[in-house]
């Protein structure tokens, strides 16, 4: 069963603890390394911005803000609540790249920014928002901190709804996933967690809906790589 409220905040911000040092192993492993298209495909969503910073939100240990600086060269504010998650990205991006000088992390909450209004011209989360005890405020709080006329972006799993594909993607969520991934981490629980959390998210739909009605504009979502993953944007 998948925590709710406080108690989810303390068990994600736990389980990312817990994971942080296999983390962007696992990610590139568990995805076929797929992910870094991923986080290409979202990052040109920004050529339009010449200049200001990108917010990128739930960061973790910061793989999408370092390619948003490799791809578009914007200075990046990367904000997640996992204190080790930064601090090891931190690390790794200084060690493997002299970009990282315009990655700025800070440890805070997506549900209550310690960020000003209207400040940024894009905003990124990818793999987050499924994360947020109460996504809705998180929507709100990405919205009072896009300046008028910026993007947003999303990121974030979703389930596959071919007939032939989805069952063998459901087989490997669910049984092959959390046996491999939580082996090398030695931490089961947190990938039980995250096939529960993908298998109960809002339908892409649904989560497109929730950010019309915080106010954000020109709402649109397409599938990535068979329906695995969703990419969402609007504007403020």
């Amino acid at each position: 069963m998948i925590p709710t409220g406080k108690e989810k905040k303390r068990f994600v911000r736990d389980k990312f603890a817990s994971v942080s040092r296999r983390y962007d192993f696992l990610n590139g492993l568990l995805s076929f390394y797929i992910d870094h298209y991923w986080r290409w495909v979202t990052t040109r969503e920004f050529d339009e911005f010449k200049q200001g910073p990108i917010l990128d939100l739930c960061a973790g240990t910061m793989p999408l803000s370092a390619e948003i600086v490799r791809q578009i060269e914007r200075p990046v504010v990367a904000v997640d609540f996992c204190y080790e998650m930064l601090r090891h990205g931190e690390l790794q991006w200084k060690n493997g790249s002299k970009k990282a000088k315009y990655i700025v992390p800070i440890c805070g909450d997506g549900e209550c920014l310690p960020l000003h209004d209207l400040k940024f011209q894009g905003i990124t989360i990818a793999f987050g928002i499924r994360n947020l005890s109460r996504p809705e405020q998180g929507l709100r709080e990405m919205l009072r901190v896009l300046k008028t006329g910026g993007k947003l972006a999303i990121l974030e799993f979703s389930r596959p709804k071919n007939r032939f594909f989805s069952p063998i993607y459901k087989f490997y969520l669910h049984k092959l996933l959390p046996f491999m991934a939580g082996t090398i981490s030695r931490d089961k629980e947190a990938y039980r967690y995250l096939a529960d959390s993908i298998q109960g998210f809002y339908e892409p739909e649904i989560l497109a809906a929730m950010m019309k009605d915080v106010g954000f504009r020109e709402v649109r979502h397409r599938p990535l790589t068979m329906g695995i993953v969703t990419l969402y944007t609007g504007r403020n």
